[in-house]
């Protein structure tokens, strides 16, 4: 899909993008990383897919690339939650996988922590 082709926010009101719906199907973190799945790479070739404009941007994004929820709805120029509520369609159909982050449980929070501490130091070494 070319990048004139992007669909935009300002085309079309987020809630006519959802159908009305404000809560995803499930809950995806901003960080988390969507990839198009094989189902969802045919469902794309196919000609005159079932899905939207949106969906199908979507899954070109994230053929081949992974992809943040962030970036998704920054590209797609709609708010967070629209694009939570459409990754979230795309992965309850299987189209789209996502990979959550991982959570630091508290037995690992201190060498987290001491990761994080000596990046920063790093950092201001630069």
């Amino acid at each position: 899909m070319a990048e004139r082709d992007e669909p935009t926010g300002a085309l079309v009101r987020p809630y006519a993008v959802t159908r009305g719906r404000t809560r995803p199907k499930l809950e995806i973190a901003i960080e988390a990383l969507v990839e198009t799945t094989v189902r969802g790479r045919a469902a794309n070739t196919r000609p005159g897919g079932a899905h939207g404009q949106e969906q199908q941007y979507i899954s070109t994004l994230c053929d081949g690339r992974l992809q943040s929820l962030a970036e998704i709805a920054a590209r797609m120029q709609l708010p967070l939650g629209v694009a939570r509520v459409i990754v979230a369609d795309m992965a309850a159909d299987g189209l789209v996988a996502v990979y959550e982050p991982t959570s630091l449980d508290d037995e690992n929070e201190s060498v987290g922590t001491e990761l994080l501490e000596r990046v920063l130091s790093g950092l201001r070494r630069l």
